[in-house]
């Protein structure tokens, strides 16, 4: 899914400095972002003094909305580089081509899974016909400085690890949960894990110490260590826990993002995590050439152009990697 602000900003996200290294409940309200015509985003991450869990670098949560007389999403093609995309439906199907020639519907349940690596444009829209309700979440992964110039490439995986608890069914989207591991490739220590709770449920999640965690509300309302976390929010939990309390007293379903704190500085700008505003600038030029991204056939309409980059130069933070 692309960032469709017309005035991104760059940003530098990542290193040891915002990570809170002992627990923490501190809870991020989502900005809203219209994308296409009939599909409102919240957008968690970036959030306002919370850049980055892990290697986890953006989230949107979207839906469920009602799409019957709509086109839903229509996202047209766009550039990525140093990411990988993670797509997660609970309702409706998202079809997906790239410049490398892939055709997947994605639905409820499966992992779209695409690597960017040096570089790669794509798009993503409602099929026709599709389902009356649009219900996911988009997330990106940054890739660490070793991988972020490997080969492009996408995956598409409609059978994922479960773990089971009294109250509690937990689908392993990315890296390792409670000894279960997701058949998606991952380039660093993390955790993505998608949390059915029952009506009535109360239960504790095993966690990694080294790990920094959130919680993502999909749907529903749930106490997450003692706080009422609603649809469309997210509770930055920080390191150093073992377990996770968790209650619900209706039905409710929640995102697990962690992983090792993410110590190279990053560059983020639109569609793009790069080490430098230079790598930036030279992505946006070589996308508006029509280069280095290829093609991506089959979507009716233009691709997105980029948005202009800010006049005011990026001053890093410290040393980028």
């Amino acid at each position: 899914m692309s960032n469709l602000d017309r005035q991104a900003a760059v940003s530098v996200c990542g290193g040891r400095g915002f990570v809170v290294a002992e627990p923490v409940r501190e809870l991020l309200s989502p900005r809203r972002v219209q994308l296409g015509e009939s599909t409102e985003v919240r957008r968690l991450l970036p959030n306002l003094g919370r850049r980055m869990i892990g290697a986890w670098a953006f989230v949107d949560h979207y839906g469920p909305d009602d799409i019957a007389d709509e086109p839903g999403m229509q996202v047209p093609p766009h550039p990525h580089m140093g990411l990988q995309t993670v797509s997660w439906l609970h309702e409706g199907e998202v079809l997906h081509r790239d410049s490398l020639g892939s055709l997947q519907t994605v639905r409820p349940r499966e992992l779209g899974l695409m690597m960017s690596g040096r570089a790669i444009s794509h798009s993503e829209e409602s099929p026709r016909p599709h389902a009356r309700f649009l219900h996911g979440a988009q997330l990106w992964v940054a890739l660490p400085a070793a991988h972020r110039q490997v080969a492009p490439h996408f995956e598409h995986h409609a059978d994922l690890p479960v773990v089971t608890a009294p109250g509690v069914t937990a689908t392993v989207i990315m890296g390792t949960l409670d000894g279960a591991v997701s058949p998606g490739t991952t380039y660093t220590p993390l955790v993505g894990a998608d949390l059915a709770l029952a009506r009535g449920s109360e239960t504790r999640l095993p966690l990694d110490p080294d790990f920094e965690y959130a919680v993502l509300a999909m749907s529903g309302e749930a106490h997450v260590d003692g706080v009422p976390v609603t649809a469309g929010s997210m509770l930055y939990l920080g390191c150093g826990r073992t377990e996770l309390p968790l209650r619900a007293d209706s039905e409710a379903g929640l995102m697990l993002l962690g992983g090792e704190p993410f110590e190279e500085e990053i560059v983020m700008f639109w569609n793009w995590i790069g080490r430098s505003q230079e790598e930036i600038e030279q992505a946006r030029e070589d996308w508006m050439n029509g280069t280095r991204f290829g093609e991506v056939r089959g979507y009716d309409g233009p691709p997105l152009p980029a948005p202009e980059l800010p006049a005011t130069r990026l001053k890093p933070r410290g040393r980028v990697r």
